[in-house]
């Protein structure tokens, strides 16, 4: 038995296009500029944090700017769709008799909603959120201890180059996955335990 704890947005949420569009109409009041899609690719081969430095978010706002984040993705969650792939990915992790769960900088309601939504809840057995850029280690720290899980047994997955960092900092392995934000380069750059392009190959990593 796995272990798997999954990033939400990106990961298991097809959610880039939707927090860019809020991204961009937050640009004005939060003091950054807007992305327009040309510049898109240029940033996925960015780490997170060039792209946080590049932004020009001062670290004062940048809490607030999260929090309203959340509240806008709360009024559109519903509109979400998996990656495609990932349901019969996840079903297959939990008939295999692994234990699934979510750590997210998106809040733990909007998660919820969208996997009672898709009928995905009754899949992870915890969901864990904080607000947070940079500090999912602390997440995945608090959620080892909560639960008692061996790290040995624990694979993060995620599709950020803060995600690979945050595993690394935590001791467990990071499946870097290739659908969500960052490019491939980016995140094989981080050197990440496993790279992967398609959520079925998720089910090879568990029973490597």
């Amino acid at each position: 038995m796995k272990i798997l704890i999954f990033d939400f947005d990106g990961t298991i949420a097809d959610s880039f296009d939707m927090v860019l569009a809020i991204s961009n109409r937050l640009a004005e009041e939060f003091g950054y500029p807007q992305t327009p899609l040309e510049e898109v690719n240029h940033l996925k081969n960015l780490s997170s944090r060039e792209i946080f430095r590049q932004s020009g978010v001062s670290l004062l706002r940048l809490p607030f700017l999260l929090r309203r984040l959340r509240i806008e993705l709360n009024r559109e969650i519903l509109q979400l769709k998996p990656i495609p792939g990932m349901q019969e990915a996840l079903w297959t992790l939990k008939r295999q008799g692994n234990r699934l769960g979510i750590v997210t900088s998106n809040s733990r309601e909007n998660v919820i909603a969208f996997l009672e939504t898709q009928n995905l809840l009754e899949l992870f057995d915890f969901v864990d959120s904080g607000l947070t850029l940079f500090g999912k280690s602390r997440l995945i720290k608090r959620m080892l201890k909560q639960y008692h899980l061996d790290p040995a047994t624990v694979i993060y997955v995620g599709d950020e180059t803060r995600d690979i960092e945050a595993a690394r900092r935590t001791g467990i392995q990071a499946v870097a996955v290739t659908w969500g934000f960052n490019s491939s380069r980016a995140l094989g750059a981080e050197h990440p335990d496993f790279l992967i392009h398609s959520p079925a190959e998720l089910v090879k990593v568990a029973a490597c």
